[in-house]
């Protein structure tokens, strides 16, 4: 039924168990649906990197970092997809605002289905039962989402 879904990762125990979900939905598909990982970091600006005080000789863009631990958490989202029984697995790394990336990702790439955590990494007040993000990409998105 679904031809391509989307996992949103960011490393958080809620999105390791939507993986998890994924990857039985998946099983339960036909046998040409792909599970698609997306990792999004939050693009540091270069003001709130000129606010520090202390100036390295050689300085490290924020977002390099992120950008590195970002990959590091798809591909072992990636190797945990296919430990649980994924199929064909792919993951992706942007950076951006996480509910819009997600939206935005989702229709550029023809997404039938998005399954996600409910709450992620970020101690956000927005959403006391569910996730800001969770919140936004369920309200915004144009394919069904299961929020796990």
């Amino acid at each position: 039924m679904y031809k391509k879904i989307l996992v949103p990762i960011d490393g958080s125990k809620q999105s390791l168990v939507a993986l998890d979900h994924a990857a039985h939905l998946q099983q339960d598909d036909s046998d040409d649906s792909e599970m698609i990982l997306l990792c999004v970091f939050k693009h540091h600006s270069l003001f709130e990197a000129s606010l520090s005080m202390v100036r390295p000789e050689e300085v490290d863009l924020p977002d390099d970092a992120l950008r590195e631990y970002a990959t590091t958490v798809a591909e072992h989202a990636r190797e945990m997809a296919i430990k649980a029984g994924a199929k064909k697995v792919r993951a992706f790394v942007k950076g951006g605002r996480p509910s819009r990336a997600i939206v935005r990702f989702a229709k550029d790439n023809g997404i039938d289905l998005i399954v996600m955590g409910a709450r992620g990494t970020s101690s956000d007040v927005d959403g006391y039962f569910l996730g800001s993000v969770s919140q936004r990409v369920a309200s915004l998105a144009q394919c069904p989402v299961l929020i796990v």
